[in-house]
């Protein structure tokens, strides 16, 4: 069981831990020294090569000095040095080793840049170039970053056969998949609209055959003449089959055919 020395113990080691963390914090956040995100670069012999390097610190900086040094597997040396007074001003060069750099950065408006150029290069500077900076503001805090350069008689050109097959194969296939759902929306369409064409055809024609054949429902039902008029018209056929004997035999198979195409009644039954 913990005794009260050891619950003691506990806080004392969490504040030593947080005390720790916030002795770091500002180490962590503070001077920071890049040279791109190519630290493997090419160039090609009797050209000129630009080295970058930039610098950032939270802080701020005051007699910032900074130095790129050559180091290959048989030789070191310090390229160029100098000193970047404050924020406002720009770096001043202290000491240069060879007449072939030259200093191209600015520190001026934030830009923290303390890039130099290498001209007429030659196979023997090929190697790793290392940009140091360390700022006095900050304890002087040191760090560096490194590119390795290699020289070349001439640059490989890059064959893209492949990725330009590969990116043809991939917009091959997507035109070919938006043209399948273009007519499957086409063939939709078509379907949709030819349906419609027959059901317009199905219920005109169950119109038309209501209509004909007189059932309910129908646009133009046909009613049978009523008793009143198949009576009138008896009285006027009887009449005028009086008026005429056998001898007018046709015209009374006219005058029996019109009376029963009208209320389908025999002459017995005038």
């Amino acid at each position: 069981m913990p005794g009260a020395g050891d619950r003691g113990k506990a806080p004392a080691r969490w504040l030593g831990t947080g005390l720790l963390g916030l002795f770091l914090l500002p180490v962590t956040l503070s001077l920071e020294v890049s040279v791109g995100k190519a630290t493997n670069i090419y160039a090609v012999n009797g050209t000129e090569i630009l080295l970058p390097c930039t610098f950032s610190s939270c802080f701020g900086f005051e007699d910032l000095h900074f130095r790129w040094t050559y180091n290959s597997s048989d030789a070191f040396k310090i390229l160029i040095e100098g000193t970047v007074k404050n924020e406002k001003s720009d770096p001043k060069v202290t000491l240069k080793d060879d007449d072939r750099i030259t200093l191209v950065g600015s520190t001026k408006e934030k830009m923290n840049n303390i890039s130099i150029v290498l001209r007429d290069l030659e196979f023997s500077d090929t190697g790793k170039y290392t940009c140091h900076v360390k700022n006095p503001k900050e304890n002087n805090l040191q760090h560096h970053a490194t590119i390795f350069l290699q020289v070349v008689d001439r640059l490989e050109e890059v064959d893209n056969t492949v990725t330009l097959i590969i990116l043809a194969v991939v917009g091959g296939v997507i035109g070919l998949l938006i043209l399948i759902l273009l007519i499957k929306k086409l063939i939709v369409f078509i379907l949709k609209k030819t349906r419609e064409k027959k059901k317009e055809c199905l219920v005109s024609s169950s119109g038309n055959d209501n209509t004909e054949n007189g059932l309910p429902g129908s646009k133009a039902e046909e009613k049978p003449p009523s008793k009143v008029t198949c009576h009138g018209l008896g009285f006027r056929f009887s009449w005028l089959w009086e008026q005429t004997d056998q001898s007018h035999q046709p015209f009374r198979e006219l005058l029996i055919a019109a009376f029963m195409q009208n209320c389908f009644l025999l002459p017995s039954q005038w």
